[in-house]
C-alpha cells in the first residue's frame, strides 16, 4: 500500500512539474566561409559578398552545381567537376591534355595520343594542370569564392566602374593559400544588382597600382547561377553548366563533350 501511494505521489508531482521547453536551433548561416576564411574581415565586407552570392544564384545552386565547362581566352578548355575535383584541361594549340584531380593529385597526360609514362614529367604536369585550374577557375568563379579559406575581406568604399556604374569596393588579401598569397583583388559590386561589374589585379597587395582593371559582364543564367563571360580584352568563352558528362571523360582524350 506504502508503495502505491508513494508511485501516485511521483506521478503527481512529475505532472505538477514546468514543462521543458524545446531547444531552440540556431538558425543556419545562408552563406557559411569556409575553414579558414578571416574572422578579422569587415562585417560590411562579410555582408557584401553575401549579397554577391545570392545574386549569383545562392549558396545551395552553387553547392549543388557539378560540371563547369570553359574556353580561357582560346588558348585551352577546361571541364572541371566540382564534386569529385576531376578537371581536364586541352589545350588549343597543340594535341595535349592533362586530367588531373586538383584533390588527390592524381592523373594522366596525354600527348599527340600517348599516354604519358614517365612519373617526374607525369608529376610535373599534374601540378601545372592544378596551377592551370587554379589560375582559370578564378577567372569564371571568383564572386562564388568571396569567403574562401586564407581570404581577408576588407571594405574600401563606394565608387563608379569604368563603365560608370555605381559600386562598392571591397577588398580581397590572402595569407597562406594558393601559389601567390602575395596578391590582392580590388572587387566593384554593382549598387542595382548585387553583381561583381569590375576586378582589379594587384601582384603585391602593397602596390598602390593595379596591373590591370577589367570588366565582368554579359551575365548568363546557367544552371542554377549567374556567369559572365566578358573581361575586356580577355574574355572568356563557351561556358557552360553541365548537368552530367560522357563516361570515361576524365581518363580518356577522344572521349569529348
Amino acid at each position: 500500500m506504502k508503495n502505491a501511494l508513494l508511485l501516485i505521489f511521483l506521478a503527481a508531482f512529475a505532472c505538477n512539474q514546468p514543462s521543458k521547453a524545446p531547444a531552440v536551433e540556431a538558425p543556419m548561416e545562408v552563406n557559411p566561409a569556409a575553414e579558414g576564411f578571416n574572422p578579422d574581415s569587415d562585417e560590411k565586407a562579410i555582408a557584401i559578398a553575401d549579397e554577391v552570392m545570392e545574386a549569383m544564384g545562392g549558396r545551395k545552386s552553387w553547392d549543388d552545381t557539378r560540371y563547369l565547362s570553359w574556353n580561357f581566352f582560346g588558348v585551352r578548355t577546361l571541364l572541371w567537376d566540382k564534386q569529385t575535383g576531376d578537371v581536364r584541361i586541352d589545350f588549343l594549340n597543340r594535341d595535349h591534355q592533362i586530367m588531373v584531380n586538383e584533390k588527390t593529385m592524381e592523373g594522366s597526360v596525354w600527348k599527340e595520343g600517348e599516354k604519358m609514362e614517365n612519373q617526374d614529367s607525369v608529376a610535373f604536369y599534374l601540378e601545372r594542370g592544378k596551377n592551370i585550374w587554379i589560375n582559370d577557375s578564378y577567372w569564371l568563379v571568383m564572386p562564388f569564392k568571396l569567403k574562401d579559406s586564407g581570404v581577408l575581406l576588407t571594405y574600401v568604399g563606394k565608387d563608379s566602374t569604368e563603365a560608370g556604374e555605381a559600386a562598392e569596393v571591397i577588398r580581397l588579401t590572402f595569407e597562406g593559400v594558393g601559389k601567390t598569397p602575395e596578391n590582392a583583388y580590388n572587387v566593384w559590386v554593382s549598387e542595382k544588382d548585387d553583381l561583381v561589374k569590375q576586378w582589379a589585379w594587384y601582384i603585391n597587395a602593397s602596390d598602390t597600382v593595379a596591373r590591370f582593371t577589367r570588366p565582368w559582364d554579359n551575365y548568363q543564367q546557367m544552371g542554377g547561377i549567374m556567369l559572365s563571360e566578358e573581361r575586356g580584352d580577355r574574355d572568356l568563352s563557351d561556358v557552360k553548366v553541365l548537368e552530367s558528362v560522357p563516361n570515361g571523360i576524365f581518363e580518356d582524350p577522344t572521349i569529348t563533350l
